[in-house]
């Protein structure tokens, strides 16, 4: 009876997102994922006088993917995050993504369970060679640079987005219009607080030996730089980002090679920015543009045919940063990263997110060098070792804190990975990070430590 009962719900929820009747669907398909982490979290506190968190959490998800009749179909994930022993009157609910569901709690009162993806997609829509996905969905293009779903984050990133998409041969273009933030229909009614996000990307399959893109992406914040604070919450922060990217393999070399350019009105931006590192002092009420680029490049060669099938990788990613030259002329050089997914590029114990919006780096920008190494030990075993030097791309400036005015050293960190294919659909992960701070790192940070260790175990089960 429980199953009927499964089969009858998604039905209906499909229906429903698909405009559709249950009498059409031809084809359901129920899948599903587990997944629990425990961590050991000191870098969220560097100061040697506190110890390291430790915490577990978990991810519980259900799929339902439905073939309604050849040009309509539906996908429904839902999902539950919570962290183990989070009690209702605890003080980190939005972290935790549960409530009331601790041992010391009489009764469950957990309300996890929400939707992460609801869309339907319509083939040839309008008649037109363009299939049409609407509704809650991932947005993850050209291995996560600016858009990405975290990887990381428990719950992962969605968007509430129309997607369109043309593919023919081996070329694919796609413009989709994310509704970013909504605010308030009583408080807001002149939309001065939403943000607008469109995208149009661009791909070619089969150019030295990989792919060629381009993005284009605005961000449009809704709030016009002639606006007071007493109508908008923030300042403007529009950002209009255009890029390429080529990834592939030559003579058995894997290369990546990337650039992005900014431009837009930078006020929000500016008001973020930490402007006691001395480099960012803008003038009241002015007008603020955006000037900002970031460049990454990737080389890496694989020995599948020997022992232990080693890979070594060097890579070197730049993110411009806002210099007091910068400040003195009410520009911003910082780089915004817009919807990326950091984890995957400026080192696993994400010190560094939100770099172009005034964190990670106070808006000084960001380089990273780093050399990964990735072998196998033994069938389904897979160890990374990855080292990474961190810099800023505008130095500490700072008067007051007696390390010079061109220190841009933030520290080093090192990364091992330790993954094991347990079988087709059980994963384990086991990590080991520590974070070995620089001077101009703590003053950034407001912290004491000299390092900081990460540690985690997680098992993956995918049906």
């Amino acid at each position: 009876m429980k199953k009927n009962f499964l089969t009858a719900a998604a039905f209906s929820v499909a229906a429903f997102f698909a405009a559709s009747t249950i009498a059409q669907a031809a084809d359901v398909t129920f899948s599903g994922a587990f997944k629990t982490r425990y961590e050991v979290n000191e870098q969220s506190d560097f100061n040697d006088s506190t110890g390291a968190d430790d915490f577990i959490q978990s991810r519980v998800r259900l799929n339902a993917n439905v073939n309604v009749n050849d040009s309509t179909s539906a996908y429904i994930q839902l999902q539950s995050v919570r962290t183990w022993g989070n009690s209702a009157g605890g003080a980190d609910l939005v972290n935790a993504g549960g409530s009331g569901n601790a041992s010391l709690t009489p009764s469950d009162g957990d309300a996890s369970v929400g939707i992460h993806q609801a869309y339907f997609t319509l083939k040839n829509f309008a008649t037109l060679p363009v299939d049409l996905k609407l509704g809650r969905q991932e947005v993850v293009l050209d291995g996560h640079r600016l858009f990405g779903n975290t990887l990381w984050t428990i719950g992962a990133q969605t968007h509430d987005a129309i997607r369109l998409t043309h593919a023919h041969d081996n070329m694919l273009l796609t413009y989709a219009y994310i509704a970013g933030q909504e605010e308030s229909r009583t408080d807001d009614a002149d939309d001065y607080d939403d943000v607008d996000v469109h995208l149009a990307y661009f791909q070619y399959q089969g150019i030295l030996g990989g792919n060629f893109s381009t993005t284009y992406a605005f961000i449009q914040d809704g709030c016009g730089s002639a606006l007071a604070t007493t109508v908008c919450s923030n300042f403007a922060n529009d950002v209009h980002s255009i890029g390429f990217r080529q990834a592939g393999q030559l003579y058995g070399i894997d290369y990546r090679g990337e650039f992005n350019y900014q431009w837009g009105d930078a006020r929000g931006t500016a008001a973020n920015i930490n402007t006691t590192s001395g480099t960012t002092v803008f003038t009241a009420g002015a007008d603020v543009d955006r000037e900002a680029y970031m460049f990454g490049v990737r080389l890496g060669k694989s020995f599948k045919n020997v022992t232990l099938q080693p890979k070594l990788t060097l890579w070197y990613d730049y993110l411009s940063g806002t210099s007091e030259e910068d400040g003195r002329n009410n520009k911003v050089g910082s780089f915004n990263t817009l919807f990326d997914t950091g984890h995957k590029f400026y080192g696993l114990m994400d010190n560094y997110l939100a770099i172009g919006n005034g964190g990670g780096t106070d808006g000084l920008g960001l380089q990273d060098a780093a050399i990964k190494a990735q072998i196998s030990p033994m069938p389904g075993w897979t160890l990374k070792a990855d080292y990474h030097w961190f810099y800023t791309a505008e130095g500490y400036a700072a008067t007051a804190n007696g390390i010079g005015d061109s220190d841009s050293d933030l520290g080093t960190e090192l990364d091992i990975t330790l993954v094991n294919k347990y079988n087709a659909n059980t994963r384990f992960v086991l990590g080991y990070s520590n974070y070995a701070t620089s001077e101009a790192f703590r003053e950034i940070k407001g912290q004491g430590g000299d390092s900081a260790d990460w540690a985690y175990v997680m098992v993956d089960v995918n049906f």
